[in-house]
């Protein structure tokens, strides 16, 4: 035993080092890889910001493109980097600070000293034209070649083949292509400039140049609107249009916006509101400032496209329920074009608190679709309070819509209106209506309800007169409970009809009662609801997109007039 040899004590410990080595080096390694690839990435983030916050152009990276795309500089196959959402350029990150120095952007304004202001060249840029443009010189297919190819002049948005752009075209005029009646030229913008400088403000001359059909269009788009469509066509109609016109509501309030009419000739202008009933909304309280200062010659027409989720007085207006990019933008544009002005009636609903001595200021609201009491205004109610707390779960046009059904099939079970009848008085045109036992009250001003329901005309051989907008009445109907409403939207029941009037009033003599004002909803305590008309808005109403409850309306219509 003693002559036995032992294994060194220093032998086993440098096998452990060397273990507790190379384990450390397999963790810090990948550490160390990530952390360098993260401050690369940063570098280049900041980078490009700082590219981006330079530059005339209006850039925006991606990380993959939708189609495919070629760089600008380099003329290789890119499958991200970035591009500009005015002219339509696309660069790679190396190339982008070549490519933001060498192509000029879209000018919102010429400059003072150019030679010829009426007469506008094309502004011509090469490569990643749409594959369904044709050329205007040979009339063949552009863009069909796997390459950096082709030209298209980001104003009138013609296209042509690189054999056959000549000298001839390039010093050709813009004559601003289909949309000339809708842009803004940056000529005009010049010469408003300067007639500024000089103090003068006859911009009919200036408009008699660009002809009777011009009435500009101006863009109000509501980035955060239903599924955040907003942003994708913000960019879109500014390649159509003229920068200048297009607005994001989040980052330039409507009211500032709409300052751009007062450059325009009185009567002229035309608004797209990109967004929800609330948004449509928010611009009309816009206008109605401008009627405060003095601007009424300056009052656009106001067009929807919708981006919401109940879009009633879009659907109203005939610009259908939703949008969700089935129709390009260039067609949203045409139907702009062809679309008739009419006028819709506004309300204002007026909320007096009771007790407190009546030193509370009553609450003013502003309605252009509907104010309900009751179960549709409690389960408004329910979603907004879950939509405050998480906004961004409620981006889905579907996912709200299935958020409203819970709650619906929550309030049968529960049934937190019941007896209304026994808790408010209504009084229609100074005239008090017996209830019978209902759970909500619906004073309405459209046609439509609930995200595309026709309430007031109903269903079945019962003949009602059909509701108009412009008619200075309002519809005001009952509703027996939540199950009461799926059956209406369904179209297997109709609403107890309580009557027309020009003014409503209501009292609500006890407890808490949820409460809504065109999707705007609040808890209400014991007060009295007061709905007289307010103001008309100059709104645009498209016929191509009609319904079968507006064909069947219409028919109807006719149906009466011939029997008178």
């Amino acid at each position: 035993m003693e002559g036995e040899e032992r294994p060194e004590p220093s032998s086993g410990l440098l096998a452990d080092g060397h273990l507790v080595l190379w384990t450390l080096c397999s963790v810090l390694l990948p550490v160390c890889i990530t952390l360098w690839c993260s401050l690369q990435r940063s570098r280049r983030q900041l980078h490009r910001r700082d590219i981006f916050r330079k530059s005339k152009h209006g850039w925006h990276d991606t990380d993959l493109f939708g189609h495919p795309t070629y760089c600008c500089v380099c003329a290789q196959h890119i499958l991200r980097g970035a591009f500009c959402d005015c002219c339509g350029l696309r660069a790679d990150e190396g190339c982008l600070r070549k490519a933001d120095r060498r192509f000029p952007c879209k000018e919102i304004v010429l400059k003072p000293d150019a030679k010829a202001l009426d007469a506008m060249p094309h502004h011509w840029i090469r490569g990643n034209v749409p594959l369904c443009s044709c050329c205007v010189v040979c009339t063949q297919q552009c863009g069909s070649q796997p390459k950096l190819c082709d030209y298209r002049c980001i104003w009138c948005q013609k296209t042509v083949h690189d054999e056959c752009m000549r000298s001839s075209l390039k010093n050709e005029e813009c004559d601003f292509g289909e949309f000339r009646n809708l842009i803004i030229p940056p000529s005009y913008l010049t010469s408003i400039n300067q007639m500024r400088k000089d103090k003068k403000t006859d911009y009919a001359m200036l408009a008699s140049k660009l002809g009777k059909q011009w009435t500009p269009l101006i863009v109000l788009a509501n980035s955060r609107s239903g599924t955040n469509m907003g942003d994708g066509l913000l960019g879109e109609f500014r390649i159509l249009l003229n920068p200048v016109q297009v607005f994001d509501v989040t980052k330039t309030p409507p009211i500032k916006a709409l300052q751009l009419c007062t450059l325009l000739p009185y009567h002229s202008a035309r608004v797209l509101v990109c967004g929800g009933d609330g948004t449509v909304g928010w611009v009309l309280d816009a206008v109605d400032e401008m009627k405060i200062k003095g601007q009424e010659k300056y009052i656009p027409q106001v067009a929807v496209l919708p981006l919401g989720t109940g879009n009633d007085l879009s659907n109203t207006l005939g610009w259908g329920t939703s949008y969700t990019g089935e129709i390009p933008v260039a067609q949203v544009l045409r139907n702009v074009m062809e679309a008739d002005g009419i006028k819709l009636d506004r309300w204002k609903v007026q909320v007096t608190n009771k007790g407190y001595y009546n030193l509370r200021k009553p609450k003013e609201f502003t309605m252009n679709n509907y104010f309900s009491i009751g179960p549709d205004a409690l389960m408004a109610l329910n979603f907004h309070t879950h939509r405050e707390k998480a906004p961004s779960l409620f981006s889905s046009r579907i996912l709200n819509k299935a958020v409203y059904l819970f709650y619906g099939t929550k309030d049968c079970l529960v049934q937190e209106c019941k007896d209304l009848n026994k808790k408010v008085e209504l009084e229609l045109d100074g005239e008090r209506v017996e209830l019978p036992n209902l759970e909500g009250i619906i004073v309405l001003n459209i046609g439509y309800w609930g995200g595309g329901c026709r309430l007031w005309e109903g269903m079945g051989d019962e003949t009602y007169p059909l509701a108009r907008h412009d008619d200075g009445l309002l519809e005001v109907v009952g509703v027996y409970g939540s199950f009461h409403c799926a059956q209406i939207q369904v179209k297997l029941a109709n609403p107890f009809r309580i009557g027309q009037a020009h003014t409503v009033r209501l009292i609500l003599k006890c407890s808490m009662m949820p409460m809504q004002v065109d999707g705007e909803p609040w808890a209400q305590g014991p007060c009295t609801v007061t709905i007289t008309h307010k103001t008309h808005a100059l709104m645009l109403y498209f016929s191509g997109e009609q319904t079968d409850d507006d064909i069947s309306s219409n028919s109807d219509q006719e149906d009466i007039k011939d029997t008178e």
